[in-house]
């Protein structure tokens, strides 16, 4: 894009989205990044000679570490096809050759052609804004069934110079070709022009461009330099690394993005590679560890050198943006689409979960996660397609602009992982919980004729005064502080389930998506049905959505127990500066999303017994029940034979249920 009038298309842009739902959104991202960037600037400021020499002790030993871990015994290349969604689609229509073309719709492009980006045309732009920066733009719809075979082509390439290739996306792959140069005594730049010349044979006329550097985060930046069907070679030797490092802008290194470009630029005065090295003190003090090693790591361009070790999916998911709109046809229908996709994608990844998530995005840019988990694993398009319109249904009326669909907690017999035979159901633990209590000559039983809950064999359902299944979903709205709870807009789902589902929900902020030192994340706010024995008020943070939350959840309503009011993660479990645990001291950042849920996990668990051991079960707020006095009785004088656990000690979880089902 050298060459645009870069001030006349922030002025078209500035004109034709003003006063728009996207205008708004942005300005909203755009002040709490001003606050962010004072607030960093504040802190900078109180920072005395002292301590800026006490952190540039601590940079320089993080310095030296990093240096020593510093290969240059590899090579790596970084491919990168050229516009490939709109290479595709001149491929299959010679007529658009040289002519402005975008793939994508009015709403949203998805990539450009550079002869429409000579105009400022760009990915991730509305449609109606890039027509008016070039009038003459021809739109051509997506096709990802054409892009899927186009890619498994290229990949056909890939895997003849590195069986054990890294692919980031459809367009772009990372190789490790050390072995390759070694075996045929070449070059890393005659591989590179070897792979770009199959790849267009192999697909018929579709052009690559390469970067050759002994590390993958240098391998991407290099890639970049000669676009497009161009290749740049770094050479294996830590002077023409440092050189090349130097002087280049931060935003050219992937992880790196608008916000955190804006935080070292503004706050911090930084904006080459070499200027963070200068700053080191400064980049200790102000953030987390693992970010400061990133952010050093990238002053001294090291980066990773071994082949990523192949991890076992957790997540498949599908998404499609379009046009904002309220027509509940047109948005059932999008979302069969998207369910048929993504059963496609299970089904050739011989995969089946149970966790299914709705995620929506409102005309107004507020983004919403709502999620249904079956006791059954489900692939198949009608399966997923009956739990996510009944999830769909419970949001209309709606004005959507994206609809997506994702699947989790996989079967693990299915992706290779032996399960524990050792390892107890929930049910089973109840049932057995049900035969210990009968062999104690507990004999008690309540008055279910009189009740909203009914337990049958460990599967349970909660009714409503008519007889029909439900399941209550608070939520509130992400903008307001201090969270009401008193909301308009809380919406209850109701259906009937021919399995044990637990339904639970979470809504986004709109206002601010929180930002970590490597760019923007949406942060989830939930509220969600919980026991009291966690302690008053408490609630489940979206992130854990899938793991011990299904759980947990699944016990809480079994055992019978409702929450009233909910408040932030945070009050349970804090994370000092962002990465240390404020209850154990460990460190972990913020990019280790699924370690952080497995430590919330051990944590809510040891929460829970500590609580159930010494909670005054009478001051729990459940449900309406009518219980016979000589059933109470029974228990009373029940409870008083039974010895109590010693202090600090954690009973067994099959006693666990025993004593909580007796007490209620």
């Amino acid at each position: 894009m050298e060459g645009v009038d870069k001030e006349k298309v922030q002025r078209i842009v500035y004109e034709m989205s003003k006063g728009s739902q996207y205008f708004k959104n942005e300005e909203r991202k755009e002040a709490f990044f001003r606050e962010k960037i004072e607030n960093m600037r504040a802190r900078c400021a109180k920072l005395k000679p002292a301590d800026l020499a006490h952190y540039q002790t601590v940079a320089d030993k993080i310095i030296l570490e990093l240096e020593a871990t510093r290969d240059l015994s590899r090579i790596w290349v970084h491919v990168d096809m050229d516009a490939f969604y709109a290479a595709v689609e001149t491929l299959s229509d010679p007529s658009l050759k040289g002519k402005p073309m975008a793939v994508g719709g009015m709403s949203m492009i998805s990539t450009a052609n550079y002869e429409a980006r000579r105009f400022g045309v760009r990915a991730a732009m509305p449609g109606f804004i890039a027509r008016k920066l070039c009038p003459e733009l021809i739109f051509v719809p997506t096709d990802f069934k054409k892009y899927t075979y186009y890619s498994d082509l290229t990949r056909k390439v890939f895997e003849k110079y590195d069986p054990n290739f890294v692919a980031a996306s459809l367009d772009e792959a990372y190789l490790d070709v050390t072995e390759v140069c070694k075996e045929r005594g070449t070059t890393g730049e005659e591989i590179a022009r070897e792979l770009r010349a199959g790849v267009h044979d192999e697909t018929g006329g579709l052009t690559c461009s390469a970067g050759v550097a002994p590390n993958r985060l240098l391998a991407k930046v290099c890639s970049d330099i000669n676009k497009p069907n161009g290749q740049f070679i770094l050479p294996n030797d830590r002077m023409a690394v440092m050189t090349f490092i130097s002087s280049l802008p931060v935003r050219k290194i992937g992880g790196i993005g608008k916000v955190t470009e804006h935080i070292l630029r503004d706050a911090l005065g930084i904006s080459t590679c070499e200027e963070i090295l200068q700053k080191s003190s400064y980049i200790c003090a102000l953030f987390s560890h693992s970010s400061a090693d990133f952010f050093l790591s990238v002053g001294l361009a090291i980066g990773g050198t071994d082949t990523p070790q192949v991890r076992s999916r957790r997540s498949i998911s599908n998404e499609r943006t379009f046009s904002a709109t309220g027509d509940e046809a047109f948005l059932f229908c999008k979302l069969a689409d998207i369910a048929e996709m993504l059963s496609t994608d299970l089904q050739k990844e011989g995969l089946r979960g149970r966790t299914l998530t709705l995620k929506l995005k409102t005309a107004s840019f507020e983004v919403r996660t709502r999620a249904v988990t079956s006791q059954k694993n489900i692939c198949s398009t009608e399966d997923i397609m009956k739990h996510a319109s009944k999830l769909l249904k419970a949001e209309l009326p709606v004005s959507l602009r994206l609809i997506g669909l994702r699947l989790s907690h996989f079967d693990e017999e299915k992706v290779g992982a032996p399960s524990d035979p050792t390892q107890k159901t929930l049910t089973d633990y109840m049932l057995s919980g049900d035969a210990l209590r009968k062999n104690m000559g507990d004999q008690s039983s309540l008055d279910l004729d009189s009740t909203d809950h009914c337990m049958m064999h460990g599967e349970e359902t909660y009714l409503s005064k008519d007889g029909h299944q439900t399941s209550s979903c608070d939520y509130r709205d992400p903008l307001d502080e201090n969270h009401l709870s008193n909301l308009d807009d809380s919406k209850s789902t109701s259906g009937n389930f021919e399995e044990k589902e637990e339904i639970y929900e979470s809504t986004s902020n709109a206002n601010a998506e929180k930002m970590n030192a490597n760019d923007s994340q949406n942060e989830d706010n939930v509220q969600d049905v919980v026991p009291p024995l966690l302690g008053p008020g408490y609630s489940f943070p979206a992130q854990f959505e899938g793991s011990s939350l299904d759980r947990v959840s699944s016990v809480t309503k079994t055992l019978g127990y409702v929450a009233s009011s909910s408040v932030s993660q945070k009050e349970f479990l804090l994370w000092v500066n962002d990465y240390k645990c404020s209850i154990c001291g460990i460190e972990m950042p913020p990019s280790f999303v699924e370690e952080r849920q497995e430590h919330f996990d051990f944590h809510l668990a040891e929460k829970l017994q500590k609580e159930e051991s010494g909670t005054d079960f009478k001051t729990c707020v459940l449900k309406k029940r009518n219980v016979p006095k000589d059933h109470i009785a029974s228990q009373r004088k029940h409870k008083k034979q039974k010895p109590s656990p010693k202090e600090g000690k954690h009973i067994p979880i099959d006693v666990f249920f025993v004593k909580s089902n007796q007490n209620f």
